[in-house]
């Protein structure tokens, strides 16, 4: 299985003076409200915020696990039952955006809708049904709105990135170097520092692929393992390429992962009666931890993963395949600890859109392309 590997290169994330201008703008006509859809392979999640300081504050949020990847692999097309599903997510979306009074929408699907050879069908039953303009972005945007969305919890002071995204349908690895901004201005990207981004790679493989492929249910040690070679054996040629764990064996080194199965391992970890966001997003798992509990949760049977108050029937199925994902990267590159990221991609949009910035092909359009970003 082929990744898409893209080049390095070294792109300083920050505001130019035009941005900076149509922000400006913008406010002084009116804050408004923002609203950021992400409908991913597995979930559709939605975000409204209202600008506050250098950031924002979340007035409503909505999140639905909806499988619209599911069967994707096999057929190569969206299944009925997939899409009818989503309807239904899109449709409360909608209603949310309708009454909180949006004034700026952004609506971005991902990995499903990029392979699926009846998307376009699809996108124009949302448009009619919902009123949603679903925008269909490339990986490497993707990457980049993610980035952008984690960045907060980046610590300036260790220079060496890995944040992966694990989705439904792809997982996204990100190196970034970080360094002290030029000058400590309120134009940075949080944090204050330039983040260079020196290579990326979209791998095919999320939870939903990977547990259609293998099985869900009830997983054996033989199967389990399976999977995670199969994960290691993608991201090979990316680490190959780029020489990263040469690069950062015996210096420091930060790991970010931001998806349903790291923040489902947090929750585990601390036996929460069920999810809560607060206790979680931001949290470090220790390498040794993080071992362990994908070791519990592969040890459990399907029966107990679905009881379980922070997995439940609907991440039971795919659960043991995040865990997989995360087991065959956080080996490849053993860092001291895991940061767990509650946030991402719809983060990253509302950042965006309210700062004016835009980030097309996964270079922020204000500084023009760059070498491996293009």
């Amino acid at each position: 299985m082929t990744a898409s590997v893209n080049g390095q290169g070294r792109t300083s994330w920050r505001r130019s003076d035009a941005s900076r201008q149509r922000r400006g703008a913008a406010e002084a006509v009116s804050p408004g409200l923002y609203a950021a859809l992400d409908l991913g392979t597995n979930n559709c999640r939605l975000l409204v915020a209202k600008p506050s300081g250098d950031g924002f504050r979340v007035v409503d949020a909505f999140s639905r696990i909806v499988r619209l990847g599911e069967g994707l692999a096999a057929s190569g097309r969206l299944s009925g039952p997939a899409m009818s599903r989503t309807l239904e997510a899109l449709k409360i979306c909608a209603a949310k955006i309708r009454r909180r009074g949006v004034t700026r929408v952004r609506a971005v699907a991902t990995e499903a809708c990029r392979r699926a050879s009846n998307c376009e069908d699809f996108l124009e039953r949302v448009r009619r049904e919902t009123g949603i303009e679903l925008e269909i972005i490339s990986q490497n945007e993707e990457a980049a709105l993610a980035i952008c969305g984690c960045a907060p919890l980046i610590d300036p002071d260790i220079p060496d990135i890995l944040l992966f995204d694990i989705g439904g349908g792809s997982t996204e690895i990100c190196w970034l170097k970080v360094q002290p901004a030029r000058d400590a201005a309120a134009d940075a990207l949080p944090p204050a520092a330039e983040l260079s981004l020196f290579a990326w790679a979209s791998v095919p493989i999320g939870v939903i692929t990977l547990a259609e492929r293998h099985g869900g249910g009830e997983v054996s040690s033989e199967t389990y393992q399976a999977m995670v070679t199969e994960m290691a054996a993608a991201v090979a040629a990316f680490d190959d390429r780029h020489k990263v764990t040469a690069s950062v064996t015996g210096g420091e080194l930060q790991m970010l992962g931001t998806s349903g199965t790291v923040t489902t391992l947090a929750g585990v970890h601390k036996d929460l009666p069920r999810y809560n966001r607060s206790r979680v997003d931001g949290s470090y798992l220790d390498m040794d931890t993080v071992h362990d509990i994908c070791a519990r949760i592969t040890a459990m049977s399907y029966a107990q993963r679905a009881a379980h108050p922070c997995i439940g029937p609907e991440r039971a199925d795919l659960v043991v395949a995040g865990c997989a994902i995360l087991s065959a990267l956080c080996r490849l590159w053993p860092a001291q600890r895991l940061r767990v990221a509650d946030r991402g991609l719809r983060e990253g949009m509302l950042y965006a859109m309210i700062h004016g910035i835009s980030a097309p092909e996964g270079s922020w359009a204000d500084l023009g392309a760059a070498p491996g970003l293009d």
